[in-house]
């Protein structure tokens, strides 16, 4: 009888001891499990979530994706680049068959307002969480990617391309004109002081002043409260940008510009050769462009601001596809890419400049100057600019009105065609694209 009691004291000590080793257990699981939680997203379990990325352009988003994917191991994001019409193209096309579309994708400006009309196809940043960091913002930069009533967000900002003007400097020196940017902008205040510049120009080296009627008339384009279409998308071009292409246009025919196309090689080996004085209304993306064409004109360009304040040319916007089945982690991931410190990032990395003011106010920042242009303050020169832009309505047939113009002014540039006929050649072919839509 005695060993009987014996074996059960001995029984129920064994399961004490296993209960108390359980708890054991359980209490050090309890406190790592933040680390086996990430344990498990790291080993691929039901946490882990794919993303796929469009991107054109060199945004470096690959770089910084990599970063972000190691500070969040169970998020990976496939990239695929592209260029910029394709993507747009692939992009309208998988969301209007309803297959195919990414988790992210890439929208530039002037294609934000034909995604727009489709906003049911992709999801409200407002009901992820882009009310808390719409201040961080320029206040023009955000309206252009939100719903006229600001209920609806399409996408969170990347870059911005406030327009300054390059020049070359031994190109001015030649001229007699001033080659400090401050002297220079002092001079050229004014499109009828840039139209004197010309002429100086012209006398005293032979050299047009710029090389591009596309980028001339872009220049005071961008510069117009209103371009193309006012917000009920009828046609106003009459009353808002014919003074920009009669001013080019007369310039064209006075021989002060040349008559390169845009991204065509002779545009880019004039870069090199110094074979004009400026590239006007050129955005802080365009320096990658001209180290890359002239690689040995480092010390021969400068930059200073525009005549009569900046526009902005390009930039582009981050949208969620509403096929996504990740939107909270795809949201997570384009808020913390367009973030100021990420696009601070961003502007050393790659020269994108960023949207979040906040930025500007950085001394390291604003202390950047550029060898190759002279040693100008390129991060204090474009900050100015962007703070000084007002908002635009681009509209859904931006496109088709500005090819147009384009083509109308390089038949008055190419071909001597006259301008007031090529305008309303324009104008009429335009109007025939749009009753078609």
């Amino acid at each position: 009888m005695k060993k009987w009691w014996m074996l059960l004291i001995t029984l129920g000590l064994i399961m004490v001891l296993a209960a108390c080793s359980d708890d054991d257990t359980n209490g050090d699981s309890s406190s790592d499990e933040g680390n086996t939680g990430n344990e498990e997203k790291a080993s691929g379990g039901d946490d882990q979530v794919e993303l796929t990325f469009w991107v054109f352009g060199s945004a470096g988003y690959d770089v910084l994706a990599e970063e972000y994917m190691q500070e969040n191991p169970n998020i990976k994001i496939n990239i695929n680049e592209g260029e910029m019409e394709d993507v747009h193209n692939n992009l309208f096309t998988s969301i209007s068959a309803g297959s195919g579309a990414p988790d992210i994708s890439m929208v530039e400006v002037s294609n934000v307002a034909k995604f727009m009309e489709a906003s049911d196809r992709f999801y409200n940043l407002y009901e992820y969480g882009a009310e808390e960091i719409k201040g961080k913002y320029l206040d023009w930069k955000w309206q252009q990617a939100e719903s006229v009533d600001g209920s609806f967000q399409l996408g969170l900002p990347t870059d911005i391309g406030p327009t300054t003007m390059f020049y070359r400097t031994d190109v001015m020196e030649e001229a007699g004109l001033p080659t400090d940017p401050e002297e220079l902008a002092a001079q050229i205040d004014s499109w009828d002081a840039y139209y004197e510049a010309a002429k100086t120009i012209k006398d005293k080296t032979g050299k047009p002043i710029s090389d591009s009627p596309e980028l001339m008339f872009n220049a005071i384009r961008d510069q117009q409260e209103s371009q193309y279409f006012n917000e009920d998308d009828e046609l106003i071009m009459e009353d808002t940008v014919k003074e920009a292409y009669d001013f080019t246009t007369k310039m064209i025919e006075e021989g002060l510009i040349g008559q390169n196309a845009l991204w065509t090689p002779e545009w880019g080996s004039a870069m090199e050769e110094g074979s004009y004085a400026t590239l006007i209304g050129a955005p802080a993306w365009m320096i990658a462009n001209v180290k890359g064409n002239a690689p040995e004109s480092s010390g021969k360009w400068s930059l200073t601001t525009i005549p009569e304040g900046a526009g902005n040319w390009g930039g582009s916007f981050l949208t969620i596809p509403a096929e996504s089945e990740h939107p909270q982690e795809a949201y997570d991931f384009i808020e913390w890419l367009v973030s100021p410190e990420i696009q601070l990032k961003s502007f050393h990395n790659n020269g994108l400049f960023p949207s979040a003011p906040e930025v500007y106010e950085d001394e390291e920042f604003l202390a950047t100057t550029d060898e190759y242009f002279s040693g100008a303050e390129t991060a204090r020169i474009f900050a100015e600019a962007a703070e000084s832009v007002q908002p635009v309505y681009m509209g859904v047939n931006y496109s088709i009105a500005n090819a147009e113009i384009v083509t109308a002014l390089t038949n008055v540039a190419v071909e001597g065609a006259d301008p007031q006929k090529e305008w309303d050649a324009a104008i009429e072919r335009i109007e025939s694209q749009l009753e078609r839509q």
